[in-house]
């Protein structure tokens, strides 16, 4: 579709994450503790790796992401 339609694609991805844009650059570190659908977007946090599926197809250690903020 963003292909066919690009500045369409571009206004509504735009209006999709503008919120979590805003979240990140007024409430830093503290969106991520407070919203949990940027928890879920965190890879990794101060060399812990958050993400369950990234861990484990690498055999790595997982951390919640809570706990590694």
């Amino acid at each position: 579709m963003p292909g066919a339609v690009p500045r369409t694609s571009t206004f509504a991805l735009n209006n999709e994450t503008a919120l979590y844009t805003l979240l990140l650059a007024n409430n830093g570190l503290n969106a991520v503790r407070d919203n949990a659908a940027l928890q879920h977007g965190l890879n990794t946090h101060h060399g812990l790796l958050t993400h369950a599926a990234v861990a484990d197809a690498f055999a790595f250690p997982y951390t919640e992401p809570l706990q590694a903020l």
